[in-house]
């Protein structure tokens, strides 16, 4: 095959990508100019890691333990070092070349497209799929939030799904390379949650794509596929197979682990048992983000539930006309209405906006199950009502509970409203297939009379319903209104209230009759196109044109010019306040900060400057989390010693001589924390989790320590009272993974660090003067250890064994991944250069 030839043939798929590409710059213009996002969750996960990352720009290595969070806990979700990745980084440094949030963007789209090709569509119509993806509302929701890991993963899935259909399909070189390739950046994308339903959706693909190929006498093409899909798929896996390993022995002590506590902790009023969880997060709060099942409505009409919980109205709105009449000044009256009060009214807590699949794309995804046949059609159905399901969570428990309690590893995740972020893909699929499948068999008006009067009957006819009667059905309120209200308001909160649901019922009737326009619109084009009233060339235009304007202005609701701001900006992710410049002068080891300024389990500020007893990530250690919950408000002050409490930051007072000055937190020193390790007096042994937990509730820190009776082999010849006097103990050299104490003991003890227990003897090991030796958990969540009588160096390093049997498979599996690339990449480009002169099976 020419040069010319394989350029031709080429060069509407360049020009897809390139249009691809321009769209998400477009989109994201403000980065042209050195503007970016200010994404709070990302600067949650930059705080969180800030120890690591600085600590690795001082050595070269990152600790694969932090002190920066909950006291202690492994960095593997949070910056872990990953050495061998090799495929994976060699492809994010290509999405590195422009800015991050258009990669991602772009990302996205280009794994639905390359998906689509596979699938048959023409660079065209598999441009207008990948867009639609792109730009469905949740993804788009999704990135203002900074949920980057999802977004790729929601991308590369795509991709994914291209290498499996491959593979079934008799492409079984290229369906391995595609299927290694994806799954390996699929794990590097790091949000398993998304993986998961994405392999829900691919098993279901196997499903009936195996039966059918069963049914058509290709029994060994399926079995080939499989082997191939295999072999892809363990090259893929053990491309990752370090974070794999470590996350699998990780997640088991997490809070998505079995607990050791019962009921009597857990539970002690006797309530309903039924959200209890087994080896997993408890179904309250696994199910705490579950969608409404006429929420999902939202698919169509984006503003039938509102939008957002953080505004979104204008000064147009009915709210801002009540304000001001209630004597607000107006650029006040602007600010709450634009970012305060929040138009969004269904059960969902927070809610950056809907998720919102287009009026074109839906009304094109209802024509396609009419005219597309085969497994193709049911696979689609099948994995739209799965998502569905799934994301209605609670509301649809006959199902969900049943999955959460018996299907493996699904009661580890929470908000399962991330499955209408896969919905939107399939939606996407499945109009693009149809147009295809419209376009190449040539239907005519009267095959398409039925399913354009149907798919318009379901998208603007009910569009219109809604928009006539739908005040009747819907009260356009939430519990949370006033409360949200009367903090800024007061008595006059419930002034507001009716302005209010006059505003939500506006936003729904204007959206359910642009629904309506739109579909109209689309129907119409495919009229045009069917009657040769449109040449393809401008009907594919138009098409595009109105599937992309119709996203991409509801998208501006939530991610706008407006939301951009200058790098320079975000070079800081918090800036220090006085009490943080006061504890920040302190540059003694080991003592931890108390941040009262929010909920300490919630937020990573504090992470960001010091060694923080909170945080905010949802990988963190069940125990830790169990002593937060069950024993902190019981017997904080003595919890706050033991984890070496040195300061407490509180929110400061006004002063009443000058109320318009802004409010500093302050810095109280505590005087009693009890230093990085002490001698005890007292040992008191337990039989389970639950007496040490009771223990917890009250124990003195200072003087006492309660062990688990299995660790009490190790202290064996102890007495339970012991004489401390003359004992001293240092912290002499810190790194979060390696902490090295000077003891001078007076006679044998029992030594409590102000240390989180972690696997020990396993990945945390212990020595003194060199020597290995055990040491044993304390106080639920603390380390000890027995130390002779005498002086010695005492030294904890953290080095978890499966991190180097990772890196060995990751090496092995990244350089066989890239040769079966390169072979077929090579094979690929032989069988161009014969084709001239051989036949070659298609």
């Amino acid at each position: 095959m020419s040069q010319s030839t394989r350029f031709q043939q080429l060069r509407p798929h360049l020009i897809a990508l390139i249009g691809l590409l321009l769209l998400s710059f477009l989109y994201l213009w403000p980065v042209t100019a050195g503007k970016t996002i200010s994404m709070t969750d990302v600067q949650q996960s930059t705080a969180l890691a800030r120890e690591v990352r600085e600590i690795a720009q001082q050595t070269g290595q990152k600790p694969p333990w932090t002190e920066a969070a909950f006291s202690g806990m492994p960095s593997y979700m949070i910056d872990f070092n990953y050495p061998y990745i090799l495929l994976y980084k060699a492809v994010m440094s290509l999405f590195s070349l422009v800015s991050s949030i258009v990669a991602v963007l772009f990302a996205i789209m280009l794994g639905a497209y390359i998906l689509l090709v596979v699938l048959g569509c023409n660079a065209w119509v598999a441009a207008l799929g990948a867009a639609a993806y792109g730009l469905g509302t949740y993804g788009i929701v999704s990135l203002e939030a900074g949920h980057i890991s999802k977004l790729y993963a929601m991308g590369f899935g795509a991709g994914l799904l291209a290498g499996v259909i491959l593979a079934l399909r008799g492409r079984y070189w290229i369906g391995a390379a595609l299927t290694g390739l994806f799954l390996s950046l699929e794990l590097g994308a790091n949000h398993i949650q998304i993986t998961y339903y994405l392999f829900m959706t691919i098993a279901l693909y196997l499903l009936f794509e195996g039966i059918a190929l069963v049914r058509a006498g290709k029994s060994k093409q399926l079995l080939v596929g499989l082997l191939t899909l295999t072999v892809a798929g363990t090259l893929g896996l053990g491309s990752f197979s370090k974070r794999l390993l470590v996350l699998n022995q990780y997640t088991k002590e997490t809070i998505r682990g079995r607990s050791e506590l019962t009921a009597q902790i857990t539970n002690p009023e006797g309530k309903s048992s039924e959200n209890e969880s087994t080896g997993g997060l408890s179904k309250e709060y696994a199910f705490t983000y579950s969608y409404g099942i006429a929420e999902t409505l939202t698919l169509l009409i984006p503003g039938l539930y509102g939008g957002s919980s953080a505004g979104g109205l204008s000064t147009n709105s009915e709210v801002y006309r009540a304000m001001i009449s209630q004597g607000l000044d107006p650029g006040s009256a602007k600010q709450f209405v634009e970012l305060g009060i929040p138009t969004y009214w269904g059960e969902t807590p927070i809610v950056g906006g809907p998720a919102y699949a287009g009026a074109a794309i839906l009304f094109l995804f209802i024509v396609s199950l009419f005219v597309l046949r085969g497994p193709i059609r049911w696979w689609l159905v099948s994995a739209i009502s799965l998502l569905l399901i799934i994301a209605w969570g609670k509301n649809f428990a006959s199902i969900n509970y049943l999955l959460f309690d018996y299907l493996p590893y699904l009661n580890k995740f929470r908000a399962m409203t991330m499955a209408l972020g896969l919905a939107q893909l399939f939606f996407g699929i499945g109009a693009a297939l149809g147009l295809q499948t419209i376009i190449n068999q040539k239907l005519t008006l009267a095959q398409l009379r039925q399913p354009l009067l149907i798919s318009l009957s379901l998208t603007a006819g009910l569009s219109l319903v809604v928009a006539l009667v739908g005040s009747v059905f819907f009260d356009f309120q939430s519990p949370k209104d006033l409360a949200h209200l009367t903090p800024s308001f007061g008595d006059t909160a419930k002034d507001f209230l009716l302005p209010l649901v006059h505003d939500r019922q506006s936003m729904l009737r204007s959206d359910a009759l642009r629904a309506a326009l739109i579909s109209l619109l689309t129907a119409a084009l495919i009229w045009a196109l069917v009657t040769n009233k449109l040449k393809s060339g401008v009907f594919y235009a138009l098409l595009f044109l109105v599937a992309v304007a119709d996203l991409a202005s509801i998208d501006k609701r939530f991610l706008n010019n407006a939301d951009f701001v200058p790098k320079s900006q975000l070079s800081k992710v918090f800036e220090p306040t006085t009490a943080d410049q006061q504890i920040l002068q302190d540059h003694s080891l080991g003592y931890r900060v108390f941040d009262q300024t929010e909920y300490f389990m919630e937020s990573n500020r504090a992470s960001y400057f010091h060694r923080s007893i909170g945080g905010y990530n949802t990988t963190r250690l069940r125990r830790y989390n169990e002593l937060v919950t069950y024993a902190f408000q019981a017997n904080g002050l003595n919890i706050l010693n033991m984890l070496n409490v040195k300061y407490v930051i509180q929110p400061g007072q006004p002063d009443p001589n000058n109320p318009t000055q802004p409010i500093s937190p302050i810095a109280l020193p505590n005087p009693q924390a009890l230093g990085a390790a002490w001698f005890v007096e007292t040992m008191q042994f337990v039989n389970s989790a639950d007496e040490e937990m009771a223990v917890m509730k009250q124990l003195s820190t200072s003087d006492t320590v309660v062990i688990d009776k299995q660790f009490s082999t190790q202290l064996t010849g102890l007495p339970a009272q012991m004489n401390h006097a003359g004992n001293t103990i240092e912290l002499t050299d810190y790194r979060p993974d390696r902490l090295v104490y000077q003891a001078n003991a007076a006679q044998d003890g029992l030594v409590v660090f102000s240390e989180i227990y972690y696997r020990g003897q396993e990945d945390w090991q212990a020595s003194i003067d060199g020597k290995p030796v055990p040491h044993l958990r304390a106080n639920y969540v603390l380390r000890a250890i027995r130390l002779p009588k005498g002086k010695h160096t005492i030294e904890f390093k953290f080095d978890p064994p499966l991190a180097k049997v990772g890196d060995t498979i990751d090496l092995i599996c990244n350089l066989l991944l890239i040769a079966l690339i390169g072979f077929v990449v090579y094979r690929g480009n032989r069988e161009r250069h014969i084709l001239p002169t051989q036949k070659l099976p298609a």
